[in-house]
């Protein structure tokens, strides 16, 4: 029995449905019906969809009344920021274009004045979003004919705009919105950069935290009143701190380890490194100790040899990464902060864009986007070998928090270029010092 106990605990917290597993488990919780107000049942499923994130199903029963009732939540964790995804679509292609909508998703339509609300989350394409809005404003037709002529007039010359936007009559443009997680809105230029989809990151107001239930209604917390350590109470060079987190990926508490790294010719960096025994995930990851700087910086290191992969690279939750020679660009705040060498920075792009990116495999995989993201990996390959030389890799950083090792410190190395730069309105938002709210964005 112990070592059944011992089993039950190293499985991951959400885990994918699988025919290995006989019966999944299931927690089952007396509670209140609503309905006639005696004891029912209610039962909580932990698993993940496909290609989407964590989620926890719950179903209530009661024997009472017979009342039933199903619902989807969210399992997965809120992100620092929320995100929206500006795309011109103008192509067939473009109707294909993949997305996960979540429950706290916005979907709209600026040319129409047309806004989806947020609702349970699902995979879909631009074209299923259309085509369903379509199917929601046609129901009840009949009866507003009979009792609101005018409304169902109305609706019907809106229906017939909605499915000229399938027709593609005229280019238009689609917004995605999300408050509590990264929407991913699938690119037809993968891996490359894609000119007709803008993303934009922003930090959420007071009342949208509200309702993601990150913040209480009533709470008020003042600066001066958040509890730290002092340095006092421990060496920051020797010490290393030890709590407990949700894995990332199976979301199973798991020990983190945290440690303040002096890099050399640098700045102190807080680096925290996650091993989960549910799964095997394995994930480090870095922050600035020393804040935003004045400036944002731009390094540029030209691969020359085999020799710099094995250049050390300080990559910050902030960094964006461009290399121009595969017309490739990264943006802001993808794969988290880092510390790792160019050779390992690198392999995580293959990572992303290969074996861990869903959309490569499976129904909903295409294949010329297969094809491009197959020929770029090569490409990296080459890169990584030694065989492609001259090409420039580009950390791009708007707080200033990234670095890459320089052979020659502390003399100038002819390889690496670092410049300083003034930081643009959207960059600032970006980083939380601009005083700007989410209907600016919605508005513009």
């Amino acid at each position: 029995m112990a070592s059944d106990g011992v089993e039950a605990s190293k499985k991951p917290l959400f885990r994918d449905i699988t025919a290995d597993e006989d019966e999944p488990e299931i927690t089952e919780i007396e509670s209140l019906c609503v309905n006639c107000e005696e004891q029912g049942m209610t039962r909580l499923f932990l698993t993940k969809i496909p290609f989407f994130r964590e989620v926890i199903v719950s179903s209530f029963t009661c024997d009472h009344c017979g009342f039933r009732n199903a619902e989807l939540q969210s399992g997965g964790r809120i992100q620092d920021k929320g995100v929206q995804y500006s795309a011109i679509i103008k192509t067939p292609q473009d109707l294909n274009r993949q997305v996960v909508q979540t429950e706290f998703a916005t979907i709209r339509i600026p040319c129409l004045d047309f806004e989806a609300p947020s609702k349970k989350g699902s995979l879909t394409t631009v074209e299923g979003i259309i085509s369903r809005a379509v199917e929601d404003l046609e129901q009840g037709q009949q009866l507003r004919q009979i009792e609101s002529p005018e409304m169902a007039s109305k609706i019907a010359e809106f229906l017939i705009k909605m499915r000229g936007l399938l027709a593609l009559s005229e280019p238009f443009e689609l917004v995605s919105a999300d408050t509590s997680t990264v929407l991913f809105n699938c690119g037809t230029h993968a891996p490359k950069r894609d000119p007709d989809m803008k993303i934009t990151h922003y930090t959420r107001t007071r009342q949208q935290d509200v309702d993601l239930c990150i913040v209480s209604e009533e709470s008020d917390i003042k600066e001066d009143e958040v509890i730290g350590v002092k340095d006092g109470d421990f060496n920051t060079q020797n010490e290393v701190l030890h709590f407990n987190v949700n894995c990332p990926s199976c979301n199973a508490p798991c020990p983190t380890n945290m440690k303040l790294v002096n890099i050399p010719y640098f700045k102190e960096v807080v680096i925290m490194a996650t091993c989960c025994d549910a799964c095997g995930h394995r994930d480090n990851e870095v922050k600035s100790g020393g804040g935003i700087e004045p400036k944002g910086r731009r390094i540029t290191l030209v691969i020359e040899k085999s020799e710099d992969m094995t250049r050390d690279v300080l990559k910050s939750e902030t960094c964006a990464i461009q290399i121009p020679e595969l017309d490739f660009e990264m943006d802001f705040g993808t794969l988290g902060g880092k510390f790792t060498t160019v050779e390992g920075l690198l392999q995580d792009f293959k990572a992303q864009l290969g074996g861990e990116n869903p959309f490569v495999g499976g129904d909903s995989s295409q294949s010329s986007t297969v094809e491009k993201l197959h020929h770029f990996c090569e490409q990296l390959d080459q890169i990584i070998s030694g065989k492609w030389k001259g090409v420039h890799f580009i950390l791009d950083d708007p707080a200033g928090n990234s670095y890459v090792q320089s052979f020659a410190a502390p003399d100038l190395d002819p390889q690496l270029t670092v410049e300083d730069y003034e930081r643009s309105f959207e960059q600032n938002e970006f980083l939380g010092l601009n005083d700007m709210k989410t209907e600016n964005y919605e508005q513009s």
